[in-house]
């Protein structure tokens, strides 16, 4: 049975009875947000057309009923094809910011963001001033570094020219084309020559064991970003071995790859990972000098 609202509805209404829709029904929850309700919110203020921040007064009015429609018709594709709620409203948010998605992205999620918030502290001592984004999808991990720091150039690369159209998009919302720029290529190919001070990495990595086991929201999300080989690090043996070459004397790589750490760690029993632990959540994300690049 579809989801439906009564003719006349609170906003305070019909997220109740939409999280409590989603949640009788098979849903993950793991695309920005990890729970009905918070999803529920998202819709409806999308379908409002209302910004993020609207003051909880609005809980008390009445449902238009163009929203009330737009709503409803949400939720169901929500349930209906478990299509995560960000490639419905095509946005999401990383870092405090807002980024356009669709189906040629994933939908941010790094834990990253908390190393941008606290300014890769105590990693980074000196701000950088070249910085990439290596395999940068909606190019979110990139743009928020450069918000912070203001003074870097950075370069966003990625093999899809689809996801680069994504992460153009997403210069040009934070008005930071002056010193945001976009490089399409196979990992460094189209970067010959550049050096930085700084390279953060989020690249597929899914093992293919989890890759059968993921729920079926993911199906709706890029395969070519989500899977990379038996173990998932066919992309990140050639990531390290090809990073030194663009690193500056004392840059570092910061690679995430997410729950097949143990996998890397059995690809290199000689080194010792470096791995971050995150206040919010996530893990698999490791720090790599340039000199231990070359050791590897």
């Amino acid at each position: 049975m579809s989801f439906q609202l009564f003719q006349v509805t609170s906003y305070q209404s019909a997220l109740e009875q939409a999280t409590t829709y989603m949640e009788n029904n098979d849903l993950w929850f793991g695309h920005g947000t990890d729970n009905a309700w918070d999803e529920s919110v998202a819709l409806l203020l999308w379908s409002a057309a209302l910004p993020i921040d609207t003051d909880s007064d609005i809980l008390e009015s009445m449902l238009e009923p163009e929203v009330q429609e737009r709503f409803v018709a949400a939720i169901n594709r929500r349930v209906d094809e478990k299509i995560p709620a960000a490639y419905i409203t095509q946005q999401a948010w990383f870092q405090g910011l807002p980024f356009h998605v669709n189906k040629d992205v994933l939908i941010p999620r790094s834990p990253i963001a908390e190393l941008i918030a606290n300014v890769f502290h105590p990693w980074i001592k000196i701000a950088p001033e070249n910085i990439l984004d290596l395999c940068c999808g909606s190019g979110c991990i990139g743009i928020a570094t450069a918000l912070k720091f203001t003074r870097a150039n950075v370069v966003l690369a990625d093999l899809s020219s689809a996801a680069l159209v994504v992460a153009k998009n997403n210069i040009e919302r934070h008005r930071c084309s002056d010193r945001v720029s976009i490089a399409q290529g196979d990992l460094f190919e189209s970067l010959q020559g550049q050096a930085f001070d700084l390279i953060l990495c989020n690249p597929p990595y899914v093992s293919a064991e989890d890759i059968a086991d993921l729920p079926h929201e993911y199906n709706h999300e890029p395969s070519v970003g989500l899977g990379s080989g038996e173990d998932g690090l066919d992309l990140t043996r050639k990531i390290l071995e090809q990073a030194p070459v663009y690193l500056s004397a004392q840059g570092i790589l910061i690679l995430e790859v997410g729950n097949s750490w143990g996998n890397l760690e059995a690809a290199y029993p000689d080194h010792s990972f470096l791995w971050l632990d995150f206040e919010n959540g996530g893990e698999g994300v490791c720090v790599l000098t340039r000199e231990e690049l070359l050791r590897l």
